[in-house]
């Protein structure tokens, strides 16, 4: 009887084990509500600096979050920085000298230590970080799935390969989000992240000289502060949306309808193309682009790494914990 009873605990043991084991695996927006209920609240105040300080802030928090879950998945990945004969995704093409946002991380992730020491993955700090600084500069806000731990691992080349280029034709763009899961409406309305944000010369130039789906009234415009020459003038920015670069809006998708997408991978969404429709309706409805951004990002933010990959929750962003 003894027996009995003892192994119907060991089971009931066993049972809240797999339990909790599945439960730390389910993302939920409330995950740190016990262990660090003052998350958010860090989170935003720390962003809302950042961006009173420079108000772009917010876009490049934005891109960073995506440029983390297109590599392995949301998984801080991108934090990284190479050492010894480590090597991280910060060097890869569409990061080098232009992906940004890095010590406002740090920051936050300091302020964060201070208050819940080892609880709050870095991943997580990028996807409350974008949150907020999209809802900063006029946007949506959303709940953040919460739960993702920080790999001990990074991809330099799938950096190089599975995030989007600006020179990518429409199939390429379907094809690349695809990859993670996202549909073609999907990634049409992540894209209206460029919305807000600035360009360097260098990733557009090729579409301001030489694209045939181009306002040539706009064309003209970029080409003033963006020389036919490389490397001249190379680093030199341009909005995305030249009518409101920093406000959260539709007019990244006008934009688009009047032939005035500043990459070639922005124009091809309004090219003749699957997508035309679509961006036609965001255009025109303030209320349905915002909505399906939402979902859209809320899925690219479930994002995890495969499975088998080992993951911590690093003391500092910027290296794995030793």
């Amino acid at each position: 009887m003894a027996s009995s009873s003892s192994c119907r605990a060991w089971h009931c043991l066993l049972a809240l084990f797999l339990l909790s084991s599945s439960a730390y695996g389910q993302l939920s927006p409330s995950f740190y509500a016990k262990t660090c209920p003052t998350l958010e609240l860090i989170v935003r105040s720390t962003v809302t600096k950042a961006v009173l300080v420079e108000r772009r802030m917010g876009a490049s928090l934005l891109r960073l979050h995506f440029h983390d879950c297109f590599v392995q998945g949301c998984d801080g990945s991108i934090l990284l920085d190479d050492k010894g004969s480590f090597v991280g995704e910060k060097t890869a093409l569409p990061n080098v000298n232009s992906v940004r946002g890095f010590e406002v991380i740090d920051e936050i992730k300091k302020n964060v230590e201070l208050v819940c020491p080892g609880v709050v993955s870095c991943a997580d700090i990028i996807a409350l970080a974008a949150r907020d600084g999209v809802v900063l500069l006029g946007g949506p806000s959303w709940p953040v799935p919460l739960g993702q731990r920080d790999s001990t691992t990074a991809s330099l080349n799938a950096a190089n390969s599975d995030i989007p280029t600006p020179d990518y034709k429409l199939d390429q763009l379907i094809a690349a989000f695809n990859k993670h899961q996202l549909s073609p409406r999907d990634m049409t309305a992540l894209s209206g992240a460029h919305t807000i944000g600035y360009s360097q010369c260098l990733n557009f130039r090729d579409h301001i000289y030489n694209g045939t789906n181009i306002d040539p009234a706009f064309a003209t415009l970029r080409k003033r502060t963006c020389p036919a020459q490389a490397p001249n003038g190379d680093t030199n920015l341009a909005p995305f949306d030249v009518q409101t670069p920093l406000v959260f809006d539709i007019a990244y998708y006008s934009n688009l309808v009047t032939k005035r997408g500043l990459l070639n991978s922005d124009q091809e969404l309004f090219n003749g193309g699957s997508q035309d429709a679509l961006v036609s309706q965001y255009a025109t409805n303030p209320a349905l682009f915002p909505s399906d951004f939402v979902t859209a990002i809320i899925k690219m933010s479930k994002l995890s790494p495969p499975p088998g990959t080992p993951t911590q929750i690093r003391r500092n962003c910027r290296v794995v914990n030793s």
